[in-house]
């Protein structure tokens, strides 16, 4: 069963960045959750070089149906040219958690 969920995934320069991404997405119900995990070490292909950075992973679960809105968001608040903003459907997961998952992210 495939639901209407989904995983976020955002890369961002630094735990400030991550931290003012989640505060704002959470906060305008955008996403139900956002985990700061890193740091991480990035290895990509960008203006013709291979990069080596160091980076935090945002994974940000929230409904489908407000992706637009949350990509748009993360965006307009994001320091890179071209943040990687990729979305995972959650195949499954516990009713109560889907439940609380889309009661938070409602319009208000």
């Amino acid at each position: 069963m495939v639901t209407d969920c989904i995983v976020v995934l955002v890369t961002v320069s630094s735990l400030t960045e991550g931290e003012r991404i989640a505060q704002t997405v959470v906060g305008e119900h955008l996403a139900a959750c956002v985990n700061r995990v890193g740091p991480i070490r990035s290895t990509y292909f960008w203006e013709g070089q291979v990069q080596n950075d160091e980076e935090w992973l945002l994974v940000i679960k929230t409904r489908a149906a407000r992706f637009d809105e949350l990509a748009a968001r993360v965006r307009a608040l994001h320091s890179y040219q071209t943040p990687e903003i990729i979305a995972l459907p959650i195949a499954e997961g516990t009713e109560a958690y889907l439940d609380w998952l889309r009661t938070a992210t409602e319009r208000f």
